[in-house]
């Protein structure tokens, strides 16, 4: 059955701001690697490893992915799940992918300047205000006021983007941020990243059992692959709070076994194993293996002999009697 124009969800439609910015990304981080990197990074030292190209091509193309044509118009116009969807890619992944690929050279050439706005931005990434502003604006995004405007308003809806991912950059930077001196330690992040995954699930239940529709401007009389504007909100509280969560939770539990294996490297350090064959001869030292047997003291007394006896006065040892 042919659908009526503007219910079409597999229609096309150009977006060009989403271009403009996927272009400028692209632009602007070749002009830093090829004219900026050769004036500021010493002789003989690598400006851009290849991990941080991969993870730079990577985050370009998920943000395309995520911002422009069919996920986009879906989310906006049919499916408040996969506008869900959009909200995970660009603010959990994108935004720490984007920080894991920016150079250090580059970080502090940016945010260590003496400018105002790199001021406010060191100050915004601490811990705290970072967490209070994303949480607040994903609290904010998910009022009915914002999502109907979202999705009535285009501008608006691409500038809340905007602010989504700028404000993920704040509050993934004590993470994986490119400056080591901006991330906490290793358990501070885990406690981090457990309270930035409670915090969703206020929203997240209140999707997930709500028994009417929440935002009425996705409850439309064509219904995309007949999902039901219940079912998709509680698909969309569901993708919040659990696909959300786990996936913080998979990052913390890789956070606890770098924290663990980099204990364990400094206990070693701290306390060397020594064994016989490592210790110098030319030292002096004694060293006494673990677990030395009886019949191993005996062998080592039975090769030096018996002990010398001492003389007493006299020039007589004590044993020597007169006939």
């Amino acid at each position: 059955m042919m659908l009526a124009a503007g219910t079409d969800p597999w229609r096309w439609q150009p977006h060009p701001e989403v271009w403009v910015l996927v272009v400028g990304i692209v632009l602007v981080g070749g002009y830093g690697v090829r004219v900026i990197a050769p004036k500021v990074v010493p002789p003989g030292q690598v400006a851009v490893t290849r991990r941080q190209k991969a993870w730079f091509l990577g985050a370009v193309v998920l943000l395309w992915l995520a911002a422009d044509w069919p996920m986009h118009d879906i989310g906006e116009q049919y499916l408040y799940s996969v506008h869900m969807v959009q909200h995970l890619l660009i603010s959990f992944v994108v935004a720490p992918m984007f920080l894991m690929a920016t150079p250090e050279w580059l970080a502090r050439l940016v945010l260590l300047d003496d400018g105002v706005v790199s001021k406010w931005i060191r100050r915004l990434a601490r811990p705290v205000p970072a967490a209070v502003i994303f949480n607040a604006l994903v609290i904010f995004l998910h009022w009915q006021g914002a999502v109907s405007e979202s999705v009535e308003n285009g501008p608006f809806h691409f500038a809340m983007h905007v602010l989504l991912f700028a404000s993920a950059l704040l509050m993934w930077t004590p993470v994986v941020g490119p400056l080591p001196e901006m991330r906490i330690s290793l358990p501070a992040r885990m406690v981090y990243l457990f309270l930035q995954s409670i915090v969703p699930t206020v929203p997240g239940a209140w999707l997930t059992f709500a028994q009417n529709p929440v935002y009425r401007v996705y409850d439309r009389s064509y219904r995309l692959w007949n999902v039901g504007v219940i079912d998709d909100q509680q698909a969309a509280g569901a993708i919040m709070k659990i696909l959300g969560g786990f996936y913080l939770w998979i990052i913390i539990i890789v956070l606890f076994f770098r924290w663990a294996g980099a204990a364990e490297r400094d206990d070693r350090n701290l306390h060397p194993v020594v064994t016989p064959d490592a210790a110098p001869e030319a030292s002096g030292d004694a060293i006494v293996p673990d677990g030395l047997t009886y019949e191993q003291v005996a062998e080592e007394f039975d090769r030096l002999g018996p002990a010398p006896r001492e003389p007493v006065p006299g020039g007589r040892a004590p044993d020597d009697q007169p006939d």
